[in-house]
């Protein structure tokens, strides 16, 4: 297995069946709450962008000569959406001072998996206008939507259950 095909299918998370967008998703859910626990915030954003860049270079690399393609298997896309969804909990809570959110808090980051593969397979707005585009920067964009919409719906909900936008 090739070093990009390694790291398109999550280190073998998208090679599991059935769902492997899932699995991706709760792989990267549990190596981002263990970033933000041992290595803080603004390790969770380092390694968020860092699985941007690398995503979208091995999107490039992995579906150069499939034009259209979007594998089932291929989950670096849904990591990045994954840790960006859990940036929004992970900053509120940072910027409380709660750096143990991540056993604390468990309903902030169940809502950014749950918002997170909501917004992936419903794929409204601008997610689905990214996945339309059928090229592999569509591949990660569809996915960073995905992961904006939820980590913004994790912390409306939060408003609404903490009676701050009540």
């Amino acid at each position: 297995m090739t070093l990009t095909r390694l790291i398109a299918t999550g280190f073998g998370l998208g090679l599991l069946r059935p769902a492997p967008g899932t699995w991706g998703s709760a792989g990267a859910l549990a190596a981002g709450l263990a970033i933000d626990y041992y290595l803080g915030f603004w390790a969770l954003v380092v390694a968020t962008i860092l699985a941007t860049i690398v995503g979208f270079w091995v999107c490039a690399d992995e579906l150069r000569d499939r034009p259209g393609a979007d594998p089932s298997e291929i989950v670096i896309d849904e990591i990045a959406g994954q840790w960006l969804a859990l940036l929004f909990p992970a900053f509120a809570f940072w910027r409380m001072g709660l750096e143990d959110w991540a056993i604390a808090a468990y309903p902030g980051w169940i809502a950014a998996f749950i918002f997170f593969r909501v917004f992936d397979i419903w794929k409204p707005w601008l997610v689905g206008r990214a996945d339309r585009r059928g090229d592999p920067a569509g591949v990660m964009l569809d996915d960073l939507w995905a992961g904006a919409f939820a980590g913004i719906a994790v912390i409306l909900v939060a408003g609404v259950a903490h009676g701050v936008l009540m």
